[in-house]
């Protein structure tokens, strides 16, 4: 079984742009479902980032409070070893993208 990290882009433009909470939500089932079933996760970064931009009443931070547990946001320092693979294959692509994409890919303070 694989297992998928999200970003905090999957979340914010789902939310913002393509996937309102209140309009397509049938999204938001599948992706509760996903979660459940533990074949998508994410970070403690991404949470920071979606609850600290969030108001009180934003919809995303109180779906995210309401249907995924509380272990879905994985410890960073957890996933250390992963992160590892992911700079060695960003470094990889050196033919194919700027430096500067890749620098920007793998500056560690964003989600």
């Amino acid at each position: 079984m694989n297992l998928y990290i999200l970003d905090s882009n999957f979340f914010i433009q789902a939310h913002r742009a393509y996937y309102p909470l209140d309009v397509i939500q049938s999204f938001w089932t599948k992706v509760k479902q996903l979660a459940d079933e533990r074949k998508i996760k994410s970070i403690d970064k991404v949470k920071i980032e979606i609850y600290s931009k969030a108001s009180h009443e934003d919809e995303l931070k109180s779906w995210c409070e309401n249907n995924l547990t509380e272990d879905f946001f994985l410890d960073t320092n957890s996933c250390f070893d992963d992160y590892i693979k992911i700079i060695n294959w960003a470094n990889s692509k050196n033919s194919f993208y700027k430096p500067s994409a890749i620098q920007e890919f793998l500056t560690a303070d964003l989600a």
